[in-house]
């Protein structure tokens, strides 16, 4: 006699594999949680039963037998920058690939430590087995270092927790490449519009700026300070508008490049004839600007990707888990810049 198909009011049970597979039911455990002491032939037949049921395991159930959630957690600013998004994206599908599920938590942007203390505890109440600190900003204390001392933790913009850490993306090098550029292209300055103060890539990208221009003999000229906002790049671009000598300036994201270039088209001054700008990020709106964006590409996927190999690797005590993708920063050359009139 065949063995018994499930009733079809009733989702099919491990069980119910088993009989179908001829199998106990702790073989095929053993086969749905990947372990390697089952015959290949036993295994084939446990998944044609799968297959054949539509089993599916259930998340809790597993968890609660395995002692395990394989859950990461993540912690973001909350905003409606494309960075985030791009982030979370490449979190989620290495994530997925390694059997993990992912949970964010998100905080208001300016928030304490405190808010990021409690997103941290929340994602552990959750079952979160490590968490990603997605927040470009400074976040040492020593109550969170006590946290990340007994949940596994990583940082999406450094290699490790360490202040000192290696960045992963080196935004001293955005800064340079497209300082360089501007200044190859013959421009005796380079203006600057920065971001939000209260981000660590705006200070570290400000720092190189000015360096890369003083590498050159050229005294900076006052830093343009906004907030990532298309809104502040539009009033930087009515400030940049009203220099005369301004022909050349680096702005700290494409969002705020959007504006700033509205802001010169109003005010008659054409880009790049009057004045080349180039930006940061390069998101998919960048090619499509007008003129498109001439911008320094950050690889955000790959950052969220190399973020979630680290954590993985550290939660199951490996060195290192898959090939980390590359994060190099990567000048993008369009319309938006250009050598400067001739006077």
């Amino acid at each position: 006699m065949s063995p018994r198909r499930p009733r079809e009011d009733r989702a099919p049970s491990q069980v119910d594999v088993a009989k179908l597979a001829g199998v106990s039911t702790q073989t095929v455990s053993r086969v749905m949680s990947g372990q390697g002491n089952v015959r290949a032939d036993t295994a084939r037949r446990v998944l044609a039963a799968v297959d054949e049921l539509g089993y599916r395991v259930h998340a809790a159930a597993a968890s609660l037998a395995s002692g395990r959630t394989r859950q990461l957690g993540v912690i973001v600013v909350s905003t409606d920058r494309y960075s985030s998004a791009a982030l979370g994206v490449g979190i989620q599908q290495t994530a997925a690939a390694n059997g993990y599920t992912v949970s964010t938590a998100a905080v208001a942007d300016h928030a304490s430590v405190d808010a990021f203390l409690e997103a941290f505890d929340r994602l552990e109440r959750q079952g979160a087995e490590g968490i990603i600190l997605g927040v470009p900003i400074e976040l040492e204390s020593p109550a969170l270092r006590a946290r990340t001392e007994r949940t596994p933790a990583t940082r999406s913009e450094r290699i490790s927790l360490d202040q000192d850490a290696a960045l992963v993306v080196d935004q001293a090098a955005i800064a340079r490449l497209a300082v360089e550029h501007l200044l190859g292209l013959g421009h005796e300055t380079v203006w600057h519009v920065s971001g939000d103060v209260y981000w660590t890539e705006t200070r570290q990208r400000s720092e190189a700026w000015e360096q890369t221009l003083r590498d050159h003999g050229i005294t900076p000229p006052p830093v343009i300070p906004a907030d990532w906002t298309p809104e502040s790049g539009y009033r930087a671009g009515r400030t940049i508008a009203a220099i005369p000598d301004a022909t050349a300036v680096f702005v700290s994201s494409d969002e705020m490049a959007f504006g700033l270039i509205r802001a010169l088209h109003e005010a008659g001054r054409s880009v790049p004839e009057d004045v080349s700008v180039v930006s940061v990020d390069d998101i998919a709106l960048a090619a499509y600007a007008s003129p498109a964006l001439t911008t320094v590409r950050q690889p955000f996927e790959d950052m969220g990707r190399a973020a979630a190999l680290r954590l993985i690797a550290q939660i199951e005590g490996h060195e290192a888990i898959g090939e980390m993708p590359s994060t190099d920063p990567q000048l993008i050359i369009r319309s938006s810049t250009a050598p400067p009139r001739e006077r």
